[in-house]
């Protein structure tokens, strides 16, 4: 077998690196020489070095109200989504009638999207809560639970569909084994089917923290925040803050790149142990 010239792999490999050093490379280091300057545009900003940073955690009290909110947000949504999903990825590889259609049903609430949803479950939240006199935007602690709802909503069945395909490459023998041994339903679960799938609980882990901490379209159409900004999340937050105070665009600058330091630390953290745990077990 031959192999491709040189010559070939800048043809093909070029497009791609010009697009992502366009897209995506040079903004983002564009974005941290903003994160410690003072400016309206690109091209009048003025170097205040870690002044925004400063202001980011000094001055808003809102940054660390909206940081609390997202890490609980994120702690119970990862935790819900991932026992939801893996529960309807074990059922679904029952054999049980119409178990495609199930899966089917489950899935289709991620192909919709973030600002759709919000205002989907604003709508059903809010006739539910109105005959209590309230609606999701009377306290922080309705929509908080409001965007649980939806995020397990949404992402569940995507999740399931992970979980699913590993369930499936569980080889049967290991089953027909602990069968075999006279290992009960429960104990075949423990001890075979779940080390068998962690690799797709390190997965579907790593894709809810950081679809979790990301969440801003849901946010805007579900609460935009409110009350006051009581219920605003990270992303929500930074976005008003860059666009909704003037002379703040530092700011929301020095934000973002705070809170780009706090998920990619998070998620190495995650990615971490749970490899470690994959390689005890």
């Amino acid at each position: 077998m031959r192999k491709m010239p040189i010559k070939f792999y800048a043809f093909f490999v070029l497009p791609t690196a010009v697009a992502f050093l366009i897209s995506f490379l040079i903004p983002f280091l564009l974005g941290i020489y903003l994160s410690f300057t003072e400016f309206t545009t690109v091209t009048n900003s003025r170097w205040v070095g870690v002044d925004n940073y400063v202001r980011a955690f000094s001055e808003d009290i809102d940054f660390w109200n909206a940081l609390v909110f997202t890490a609980k947000f994120a702690v119970v949504s990862v935790a819900l989504i991932n026992a939801f999903a893996f529960l309807f990825a074990f059922l679904l590889t029952r054999k049980i009638r119409g178990a495609n259609v199930f899966r089917t049903v489950f899935f289709m609430p991620n192909l919709i999207g973030g600002i759709i949803l919000g205002y989907i479950w604003q709508l059903i939240l809010n006739g539910i809560l109105i005959n209590f006199g309230v609606d999701i935007t009377f306290d922080a602690r309705y929509g908080f639970w409001g965007l649980v709802i939806l995020m397990n909503w949404q992402m569940a069945g995507y999740m399931m569909i992970i979980y699913i395909a590993a369930i499936q490459n569980v080889p049967p023998e290991l089953i027909e084994a602990a069968s075999i041994d006279g290992a009960g339903a429960l104990q075949t679960l423990r001890r075979i089917t779940i080390p068998m799938v962690r690799p797709a609980f390190t997965i579907c882990t790593f894709l809810t923290v950081t679809n979790s901490f990301k969440l801003f379209d849901q946010n805007l159409a579900l609460t935009a925040g409110a009350p006051g900004r009581a219920s605003s999340m990270l992303a929500l937050d930074i976005f008003n803050t860059f666009y909704g105070r003037n002379g703040y665009e530092g700011v929301g600058q020095a934000k973002a790149v705070v809170f780009f330091l706090i998920v990619g630390l998070i998620v190495l953290l995650q990615l971490y142990f749970s490899r470690r745990k994959e390689l005890e077990s």
